[in-house]
């Protein structure tokens, strides 16, 4: 393994069990993981072979929690160049902009998380302070802003923190969360890319208010064992067999519901459930019977038959 580049995890970074097992290995420079990462940062940035010489893309299964991780991941060093050179900023930002549907429904869903959140604390007769944990280009924050919630952010890349503060949103150093409480902690697909999850949990709770919340959504890993059965590194994202749950070097981490909820108990949190009315009645846009079917399928499958990793959490 390049220890420049990589650290090797030695038990679970869910649950920390060693009761384990290898289901995938492959060096990083042989097909189809090399031609995998080709494909995937060719239209995002570079790619400097130096950084994955003498390194492997292996897979291990949790066999306490049910986690599927990354065994050689990046490390501080190698993550910051992901970030901000594999990746080049603009491309990233430019994509983004030029997705005119995608950023629309997501507006919307950002609107009515934080209706939700507005209404869960109704009683809180003071600002309410929110937090962003990997906030990206800082969408998410721009919305809670415009309710009128006081709202923070944390991100690794230097290329988005300088966008961010930009456009005005109060951005901090990720060792400084522990100088705040926060009423509300946002981790939207963030938990899937980080080393040490449960201690970033730990650490994230540790500056809850009393009554705050986290949220905690991750790419759904519920049905990752038959994708990997299929093994199509060549399946496009969102199709039914596309790997890019465990897309080598940045979703380090493949959860399941379950996996979540336990880790979220190790951390001393509880489950809260939304009532579906509140979820429902807080749904801004019903234009159309596609986008009706949506809202509908949308709540029935994560509160009725109570799938998916969209879940929030409070201090138990």
């Amino acid at each position: 393994m390049n220890k420049l580049y990589f650290i090797k995890l030695n038990c679970c970074p869910t649950c920390k069990s060693k009761h384990t097992k290898m289901i995938y290995s492959c060096n990083y420079l042989e097909p189809p993981i090399f031609d995998y990462l080709k494909s995937f940062y060719g239209s995002e940035g570079n790619i400097e072979l130096k950084n994955l010489h003498g390194s492997s893309y292996i897979l291990n299964e949790c066999l306490e929690c049910g986690l599927i991780y990354q065994e050689q991941i990046p490390n501080d060093l190698f993550m910051k160049k992901i970030y901000n050179e594999w990746i080049i900023p603009k491309i990233s930002l430019n994509r983004q902009t030029q997705d005119g549907e995608l950023i629309l429904y997501k507006y919307i869903d950002y609107s009515q998380e934080i209706m939700i959140l507005l209404d869960y604390f109704k009683n809180v007769k003071r600002e309410l302070k929110f937090l962003d944990f990997g906030m990206g280009w800082g969408r998410w924050c721009l919305m809670a802003k415009a309710f009128g919630c006081d709202v923070y952010g944390t991100e690794l890349s230097e290329s988005r923190i300088q966008f961010a503060e930009s456009i005005g949103i109060n951005v901090i150093d990720s060792n400084e969360i522990s100088n705040f409480k926060f009423d509300f902690i946002n981790t939207e697909q963030v938990f899937e890319h980080i080393a040490n999850p449960l201690e970033t949990l730990k650490y994230l709770c540790s500056s809850l208010n009393q009554h705050g919340l986290i949220k905690i959504s991750v790419p759904d890993g519920g049905d990752i064992q038959k994708r990997l059965k299929r093994l199509d590194w060549n399946a496009r994202k969102g199709d039914k067999f596309s790997l890019n749950l465990v897309s080598p070097l940045e979703h380090i981490n493949c959860f399941k519901r379950s996996t979540i909820i336990k880790m979220a108990n190790l951390a001393g949190l509880e489950l809260v459930k939304i009532p579906i009315s509140i979820q429902l009645s807080l749904t801004p846009n019903w234009i159309g019977i596609k986008q009706n079917i949506r809202n509908f399928g949308k709540n029935i499958y994560r509160n009725l038959l109570k799938r998916g990793t969209y879940l929030f959490f409070r201090i138990a």
